[in-house]
């Protein structure tokens, strides 16, 4: 809490110096933020060479694409949204996935100043950015296979039909998100929050009325768990993400990324 507390704090100086015209609404939204950004259509999403990623080559901003979710660099702030213009999550580093993190610096269409001397062909610096700290918990984080990427995550094109005046508050987002977007996250937090999501929807007090339900089944605690495990043999591993796997106990953060 006291990380997103800091995060809207540097948000909110830093919109002061936006340009009236630039700024948008800040505040939580029931999803996350407003940032001084307005992408008004949807963007254009090319893959990045070699990387399971997709950045926006129209965009004068660090937008990427991976694993089910937009990814922004955003003075020097990472977060996340299901909707290609927010609202936006803040994440602490700990928690961006690792392969958003390794793509090259000539991506970034906006970098800070300290990027600037750092090759355009490889990962940002960002363990001397953030710290030995940082760099301990993610011990190599820049070194992996590159024969075994993952492949990369469908895009959802579903969302070119909003935009502008149309485009949906947080709730009806969560909702067209459900309803026209199947992918399950491979990165293990995502998946997590992705589980959870499915489990609240089937446990909610609150159903959809009849007739009005989401096409696609409820799914249960077991069928989640099972859809997990499925996931895991086809990766041909357990942990996907940057943090030690919580069903393991600690440990060194896996090399592999999300």
């Amino acid at each position: 809490m006291r990380k997103i507390l800091v995060a809207i704090s540097m948000a909110l100086a830093t919109a002061a110096a936006v340009p009236a015209a630039a700024q948008l609404s800040f505040g939580y939204s029931s999803g996350g933020v407003h940032l001084g950004i307005n992408i008004p259509v949807y963007p254009r999403l090319v893959p990045v060479p070699g990387y399971p990623v997709y950045y926006a080559p129209n965009l004068d901003q660090n937008y990427f694409f991976y694993d089910g979710l937009y990814w922004l660099f955003y003075n020097d702030n990472w977060y996340r949204s299901e909707w290609y213009n927010g609202p936006w999550s803040p994440v602490p580093p700990d928690y961006v996935p690792l392969y958003v993190l390794r793509v090259p610096v000539r991506y970034y269409h906006r970098r800070p100043a300290y990027f600037h001397g750092w090759a355009l062909d490889r990962s940002p610096r960002w363990g001397q950015h953030w710290g030995h700290d940082w760099e301990r918990r993610h011990r190599d984080w820049d070194r992996w296979d590159r024969r075994h990427v993952p492949s990369r995550a469908p895009l959802p094109d579903y969302q070119r039909r909003y935009s502008g005046n149309h485009y949906p508050d947080a709730r009806r987002q969560h909702e067209e998100h459900q309803r026209n977007y199947r992918y399950t996250p491979r990165d293990y937090v995502q998946r997590q929050q992705h589980t959870d999501r499915l489990m609240q929807r089937e446990t909610s007090p609150n159903r959809v009325p009849a007739g009005h339900e989401n096409p696609r089944p409820d799914v249960s605690r077991r069928e989640a768990a099972r859809h997990q495990e499925h996931v895991e043999r086809q990766t041909g591993q357990q942990w996907h993400g940057n943090q030690p796997d919580p069903r393991r106990g600690s440990g060194p953060a896996d090399t592999g990324g999300g």
